[in-house]
């Protein structure tokens, strides 16, 4: 339900099975079914509504049908809100070696080196499984550079496997099915792939084939041409974004949901985000510094009193509660700056939010070093 537009950047409100969120949407990445370093608790308490779990990874370890078994993968998890399984699709197509069909993909299982094919129907099942309120529908995700012969026959195979996967779907009442638009960098290919998946009528949409190498300015550029082909009424996902500035480029042009695993995966390195920019803990300099990682944030870590000595400290002895400090405000971090991008867009001034809050993130020194 959308609930108020500033420009094209959008409020709403979505409903599933596990509740309600609102959108803008950050959703933190738990690949095997935890993100990183973090309880399921911490995350909720960052703001999360929705989270993201991975099917490939998902199926090779413990397989879908513990997972079923189990109760499904709220229960897995015990998360009891909002869940997202993304198709297995990116990771599979982002394998050295694999083998691709317009039936589907075989590729070698990871884990026991055993031979693995996954298909629409295939990732669809695994999905119904898991029993995630979103899911999605398994495309040929195309690398960039790509040149656009290639990039044809990825959306030529990614809206055959569409209707194969609508087909396939065997709870739609409970799963929300999200179709993806490939494309690459190319308009008419985004406009055609966009136009065969509305004429499906999904309950929602995603923009795919973006955060792979292209760039900020090219990610712009495509998320600005492919959003509005996308529904009014429809929740729009963009996939693997990304980084604020990408963020905050992205619901300008009209997008509603996120994902990324950049949060934890910066904060296990030590870098993390304030409203002035970006830190790097194991620096020389924050060696004696008896600052949170940033004032203005009410995370575990910063409200806690923790300082960045103390965490440079910790990276220093590989304690593991660098990485979960980190975490825990990285994503907090996240969560805020989409629910501070909402009350703009509620209030009727995005736009001069997003550039205040730009200028104070770029303008200063702490920029990572």
């Amino acid at each position: 339900m959308l609930e108020a537009r500033c420009g094209s950047a959008r409020a709403g409100l979505a409903t599933t099975p596990h509740g309600s969120f609102r959108t803008p949407a950050f959703m933190p990445v738990g690949t095997h079914g935890a993100v990183k370093a973090m309880t399921p608790e911490q995350v909720a308490r960052t703001g999360a509504e929705v989270v993201l779990a991975n099917t490939y990874h998902l199926m090779l370890r413990p397989g879908e049908a513990l997972v079923a078994k189990l109760g499904g993968l709220h229960r897995f998890m015990r998360w009891e809100r909002t869940i997202l399984t993304d198709s297995g699709g990116f990771q599979v197509f982002s394998l050295p070696k694999k083998e691709i069909g317009d039936h589907g993909v075989r590729f070698k299982n990871e884990v026991d080196g055993s031979a693995v094919e996954l298909t629409p129907e295939r990732s669809i099942e695994i999905q119904n499984a898991l029993g995630a309120d979103i899911i999605m529908m398994f495309d040929e995700c195309t690398p960039y550079p790509a040149e656009e012969a290639l990039a044809e026959s990825g959306v030529r195979r990614t809206l055959a496997w569409a209707e194969r996967c609508l087909r396939a779907h065997a709870r739609p009442s409970e799963q929300a099915l999200f179709g993806i638009v490939q494309g690459s960098v190319y308009a008419g290919l985004r406009e055609r792939c966009a136009a065969a998946l509305v004429a499906m009528g999904l309950p929602g949409y995603a923009i795919g084939g973006v955060s792979v190498g292209e760039g900020h300015e090219l990610l712009c550029r495509v998320t600005a041409h492919a959003a509005p082909l996308l529904p009014e009424d429809k929740p729009r996902y963009l996939m693997g974004v990304g980084l604020p500035e990408d963020l905050l480029a992205a619901i300008a042009c009209g997008m509603d949901m996120f994902d990324c695993v950049i949060p934890t995966r910066y904060a296990r390195s030590a870098s993390v985000f304030t409203t002035r920019g970006r830190l790097r803990l194991t620096h020389r300099r924050y060696r004696r510094d008896a600052y949170p990682i940033d004032a203005s944030c009410d995370c575990m870590a910063c409200a806690g009193g923790f300082s960045r000595a103390y965490l440079h400290h910790l990276f220093a002895a590989n304690e593991v509660l660098s990485a979960i400090l980190c975490s825990v405000h990285n994503v907090r971090f996240y969560e805020k700056l989409v629910g501070d991008a909402r009350s703009a867009i509620v209030q009727g001034g995005y736009e001069k939010w997003r550039r205040g809050f730009l200028a104070a993130y770029t303008g200063e020194e702490q920029r990572e070093q």
